[in-house]
């Protein structure tokens, strides 16, 4: 695999994750660095390992997975959206359970946008592709992209208010629709 067929496949499984990460600053919680460094993280990271464990999985777990992992991506990013609707509707303030910084909503999305990654891995393998390098190259491309986006939504938060967190709804959930489409009409 060339540098550039890495790099290319790096960007692409980063889309998803550099979306939500928008959609996660823009919610107001990630305005400051270190949420947006922790989302940036969790996405790099979670990109990065999915491919190793589609690549160890190799035959036996992806038959098993393939058949609903759209439905589980689909799922985790609708779940958020609806709170991210709900919050973004409400003239409460903020409820930190809604913050996609932090805790279990993080992990959802950071699974929801790396379960492609995981059937990249899976691919990888079956083409017999040493995987170190373009995992290192997923996580790290991802980490960037996603850390930069945070911050944009973190500005776009500052200057438009609860609407982004409406916004950011809405393009959790074409996310989800769109992975739906990929599986379901392919």
């Amino acid at each position: 695999m060339s540098l550039f067929e890495i790099l290319s496949l790096a960007i692409g499984l980063a889309m998803d994750a550099t979306a939500v990460s928008l959609c996660a600053g823009a919610s107001g919680f990630a305005v400051r660095p270190r949420p947006a460094l922790r989302i940036a993280f969790h996405f790099g990271f979670f990109q990065g390992a999915m491919p190793i464990l589609g690549w160890l999985a190799g035959s036996t777990v992806a038959p098993l997975v393939q058949h609903f992992d759209h439905w589980l991506a689909f799922g985790l990013l609708a779940f958020v959206a609806v709170r991210m609707f709900r919050s973004g509707l409400s003239m409460d303030s903020p409820d930190p359970s809604c913050d996609p910084t932090r805790g279990a909503t993080l992990v959802m999305l950071s699974v929801a946008t790396s379960i492609d990654a995981l059937a990249v891995g899976f691919s990888l393998a079956l083409l017999s592709i040493p995987i170190l390098i373009p995992c290192l190259a997923i996580g790290m491309v991802t980490l960037f992209l996603s850390f930069f986006a945070t911050r944009l939504g973190g500005r776009l938060s500052l200057r438009f208010g609860k609407r982004m967190e409406i916004l950011g709804g809405v393009v959790l959930l074409c996310i989800g629709l769109r992975i739906l489409a990929e599986h379901l009409l392919l």
